[in-house]
Order: structure tokens, then C-alpha cells, then sequence
């Protein structure tokens, strides 16, 4: 942020709605949470828990924690009651900066310091002609490899985990994105996802790092007013999952001649179809697409060439700079080009590890000789003889139809090749349950299931289907798979419906 702000001193770096901070403003601010921040005891080591709306007030505290070596976790600002209490009990914070005055009083129950953006707004960006002279503290710098935040992701297991990550690994992370993604300083990113997604808090860095600059949006505008807010905006860039694109792509259909001047969109958090892309390239004339693969775990590992999927349709792309791909069957020895096994990814971005959760952290580094540390992603594909990853799904997509292996991943990907589907989720088989494909789409269950009969085998194609209006969508906007499962199974028996 520092040089950020040497750079490009009055370029907007992070806008919400009529809030806008330049670089300058932005480092200023980071400086004086930092004093504040010190004041109250945090320091090296020390936790800061935050979870406030999206907005300048959040890259702010980032940095200023970062400054002090005090590892930060960013939560969706719907993070409250018994989450919120599983993170505070597990990561055991020194502060917290919280929206919800519940929130606030269950850190106070447990003796930590807490505090709203009311308290902090007029001490990170005082108004004009009221502010006192920057301080700056003068204590030791944090070790590249000392931890800079704590990123909660839920995955599998019950209870969210905390994936730890350092300076260094953060710093190459985004500092490889960027050399791939390569934002430039002229771009304006629109950013509808939440800062508690580590893929929505990269723009604020790869914006720091490009003197782009990134535009907050929230829940609401990632639906009926995205268009609209990537007008407003006069978005270049939009970081997208499929749900946004999907939702971009309807828009459009249904929308006037006015087009965003968008040159590039980004895709991660789940497959995007060649079907969405391709339709958002058909309606916005001279947009490139880059489709991408990462977790919370590594941030990104493989990024694909700009439209390289039009030259080869499902891969998402190569490794990161600096970083590797293998792929390796049972017992964790590599397996030659075109053969599904496990994903691992090595490289300087990799995680230190899971927070307090030891077991976990040795199912993801399993030592093998001659290469540690590895991770050990529990996603499958394969690599090409190039060198370019395929994903074939998760390890928990993957489910025994008719006695075959099926990825859920693929069937979706089927759906979505079926005109007229504007959405897709499968829900694998549980218990007595079989799978089931829920779909977004303007014809009926037995029609879809007809269409996916032309695109995949017959053994693929999940014997019910559920037509609904929307796909429940997590804060993240991916699809939330534990609400569609309850929305699926109060459909069961409902006519054209399964």
C-alpha cells in the first residue's frame, strides 16, 4: 500500500457506493488504525477479528493490522450468534470490529476489546481540514514468515476452519496473480463479492498493486442491479463466480443497447460453463475471459491464458509463476499426462496450515520423499501433456451412479449445455436420496433431462430433477448446497417437478 499510494497518491484505489478513498487517503488511514490499534494492546501475534460491510473501512484495518504483525480474519458481516462464537472461542482475538452490537457484546462477554465502524471511521478518515498529522510507530517490522490473517473456510467439516496463511505467502500470491491477470492502472474492477471472500479481498491487493482501481458492491447489486452498477462504475474488470456471470448473461439478454465497457472477466469458486463465457463474449464485443482454479488453501494455482478456452474448451489454465501442478494416484505417486488422480499444488502461496487443527493440517501435507511441503488439494483431474489442468471434480462431487463414478462437475456442465438452462447444481446421492439435478431453466424437469440425454451418457444423467427460480446462494455466491438440499427435499412429489 505504501508504494501504492507513492505511485498514484489521488488515484481512487477502493470506492463504495459514496465513499471513496484514494491511495494516499487509504495508507493514511491504515497508519492512523495502526496507532489506534497499538493503543488498545494489539500487536505481533495479537488476533483481530473484523466483520463490517464491504467498504474502505475493511482494507484499511487490514493493513493497519498487518503493520503491527497482528493476524487479521475477515468475516461476512452475516457472521453472528453461534459462528460468530466458534470463531471467537477458537481464534481467541485481542479485538473486534463488528456491525451487529451482539456481536460486539459476545466479545465483551468474553473480554475482548470490540468496537463498531462508527468508533473507527472518524479516526481512519477524519473529515476534511479535522485531521491531525500522521503518526507512524516505530516498531519492528513483522517476519515475512510470521502470520498475517486467519481466512475461515467451512468445506466439509461441521465447524469452519482457519486457514493460515503469512506475509510472504500472501505477498507472492497476489504478486504472481497480478503477473498473469495483469490489471492495469486505467482499470476500474467492480467487485461483487464479499470481502470475507479471499477471492474478493485479492482485488484490494492486485488494486495496490496495478493502481487499479476496485469498486465494492454488495449482495443486492450481484443480482438485478449488477448491469446497472457495471454501468454506473464504468467497470473494465469483473472478478465473477458463476453465479454473477450467469446473472450477467441474463441481464444482457434482456437488457438495451447500453454495454459496460468490460475488457476482462475472471472466474473462480466453481466451473463456469463454455456456454456462460461464450455468451458473454457474443454480448460484449471484445471481452476476454481468464477461468481459473484455486482454494482458500494456495488463493489461486492454475490461471488460464486470456480466451486460451477457446483452444482448449474445459481446462483451467497453468500454474502460477513459480508454483506446480502434479498429480497423483492413491498412494501419492504421480501419474503420467491424461490420467485422473489428485490435484497437488506446490509453491511459495501455499498455507502455513489449518489453525489449531493439527489433523487436518496432516491430511493436507502428507510427507512424501523428495518433495515437501505439497498440498494435498482432495480435488481430482488431470494435466495435459502441456501442462494445463482439467478439473474433474472434488472429492465430495464424486458419486457412484448406477455403479459408475460420476462427477457432479460434469453433469453440471451438461446442464448447462441444455438451451434454456440459465443455472445448474447436482446434489449428490445421501442416504436413500438419489442425486438430483436442481436447475434455473424456462422448460420443464422430464425437457432438461431429455436435452442432458445429447450431451453426456445415459448412466450420467441423475434420474430426478427439480426446476426452481433461483439457486440458494451462499454469502460467497456459490451455490449453497445444504439449503438447496432442503429446498430440493420440501419439492419432493410436486407434478413436472422430479
Amino acid at each position: 500500500m505504501d508504494a501504492a499510494a507513492q505511485a498514484w497518491p489521488e488515484r481512487p484505489a477502493v470506492s463504495r457506493q459514496e465513499s471513496t478513498s484514494t491511495f494516499t487517503a487509504l495508507r493514511d488511514a491504515s497508519h492512523r488504525l495502526a496507532a489506534w490499534l497499538h493503543a488498545q494492546g494489539v500487536g505481533r501475534g495479537r488476533r483481530v477479528v473484523i466483520a463490517v460491510p464491504s467498504g474502505p473501512l475493511v482494507p484499511a484495518l487490514v493493513f493497519a493490522a498487518s503493520r503491527l504483525g497482528a493476524p487479521w480474519s475477515v468475516l461476512h458481516e452475516q457472521v453472528r450468534g453461534v459462528p460468530l462464537e466458534h470463531v471467537l472461542d477458537d481464534c481467541e482475538p485481542s479485538l473486534v470490529v463488528a456491525e451487529d452490537p451482539a456481536s460486539r457484546q459476545a466479545a465483551r462477554d468474553r473480554g475482548v476489546v470490540a468496537a463498531g465502524p462508527e468508533d473507527l471511521l472518524p479516526i481512519a478518515f477524519p473529515e476534511p481540514g479535522t485531521a491531525a498529522p500522521v503518526e507512524r510507530l516505530t516498531l519492528p517490522e513483522p517476519l515475512a514468515v510470521d502470520p498475517v490473517c486467519l481466512i475461515y473456510t467451512s468445506g466439509t467439516t461441521s465447524l469452519p476452519k482457519a486457514v493460515v496463511s503469512t506475509h510472504q505467502q500472501v505477498v507472492f500470491a497476489a504478486r504472481a496473480i497480478q503477473q498473469v491477470l495483469r490489471y492495469q492502472d486505467d482499470d476500474v474492477v467492480y467487485c461483487p463479492l464479499p470481502l470475507s471472500f479471499d477471492y474478493g479481498l485479492y482485488q484490494i491487493f492486485l488494486g495496490a498493486l496495478s493502481g487499479a482501481h476496485v469498486v465494492l458492491g454488495g449482495a443486492a447489486e450481484a443480482g438485478p442491479a449488477l448491469l446497472r452498477s457495471l454501468l454506473d462504475s464504468k467497470a473494465t474488470v469483473l472478478p465473477a463466480v458463476p453465479s454473477v456471470a450467469e446473472s450477467l448473461v441474463w441481464l444482457l439478454k434482456r437488457a438495451t443497447a447500453q454495454r459496460p465497457p468490460l475488457r476482462l472477466v475472471t472466474n473462480t469458486g466453481a466451473a463456469l460453463s463454455t456456454e456462460t463465457v461464450n455468451a458473454l463474449r457474443a454480448a460484449l464485443p471484445g471481452l476476454r475471459a481468464q477461468v481459473m482454479y484455486g482454494l482458500t488453501e494456495c488463493k489461486r494455482a492454475v490461471i488460464m491464458p486470456p480466451d486460451g478456452d477457446l483452444e482448449r474448451p474445459g481446462s483451467c489454465g497453468l500454474p502460477l509463476p513459480g508454483t506446480e501442478i502434479l498429480i497423483v494416484d492413491d498412494r501419492g505417486e504421480p501419474v503420467p499426462a491424461g490420467v485422473v488422480g489428485e490435484i497437488v499444488v506446490r509453491g511459495p502461496h501455499v498455507m502455513a496450515g489449518y489453525w489449531r487443527r493439527p489433523e487436518l493440517h496432516a491430511q493436507r501435507f502428507p510427507r512424501r520423499d523428495g518433495l515437501f511441503p505439497e498440498l494435498r488439494t482432495g480435488d481430482y483431474g488431470h494435466l495435459d501433456e502441456d501442462g494445463y489442468l482439467y478439473f474433474s471434480g472434488r472429492r465430495d462431487d464424486l458419486y457412484k451412479e448406477r455403479g459408475f463414478r460420476v462427477s457432479a462437475t460434469e453433469v453440471e456442465a451438461a446442464a448447462h449445455r441444455v438451451p434454456g438452462v440459465v443455472s445448474a447444481a447436482v446434489l449428490p446421492p445421501s442416504g436413500k436420496r438419489p442425486a438430483v439435478l436442481a436447475v434455473v431453466a424456462e422448460m420443464s424437469a422430464e425437457q432438461v433431462l431429455g436435452g442432458m440425454r445429447d450431451q453426456i451418457e445415459e448412466f450420467k444423467v441423475p434420474r430426478r430433477c427439480v426446476v426452481l427460480e433461483e439457486l440458494p446462494l451462499s454469502g460467497n455466491g456459490k451455490v449453497d448446497r445444504k439449503k438447496l438440499a432442503t429446498v430440493v427435499e420440501g419439492r419432493s412429489g410436486l407434478p413436472g417437478r422430479a
